[in-house]
């Protein structure tokens, strides 16, 4: 499950199969209890990965998510912390572009 979130998949691909299974072999107190966990665990994963994953960056969550999604399209598993990097650096410099870093005159020497 955790491939599976990792690779904005979710959880449901296991844990579905898992309550048919549970319903299926005439277990339906814990099928439902399954189920109940399932839908806790696929709406707090919603939640909280967009989340966690802004938490340490200063972006917009939008290009964080495009991030994630363009770079799992473009290079796989890896393409999920490439992408979101890749983003983050094309944001900062046009940010610091726009802004003017760096177009400041240098201080002059007293030896000048």
């Amino acid at each position: 499950m955790l491939l599976l979130c990792l690779a904005q998949l979710g959880p449901y691909l296991v844990l579905i199969p898992s309550v048919i299974w549970l319903y299926w072999s005439g277990h339906p107190l814990w099928g439902t209890i399954l189920l109940l966990v399932s839908i806790f665990v696929g709406t707090i994963n919603n939640i909280l990965q967009p989340l966690l994953i802004k938490k340490e960056v200063d972006l917009p969550l939008l290009l964080i998510l495009a991030g994630v999604i363009g770079g799992l399209i473009a290079f796989g598993i890896i393409g999920l912390f490439i992408g979101p990097v890749l983003l983050a650096v094309a944001h900062t410099l046009v940010q610091a572009w726009v802004h003017g870093a760096g177009t400041e005159e240098p201080s002059r020497t007293a030896g000048e």
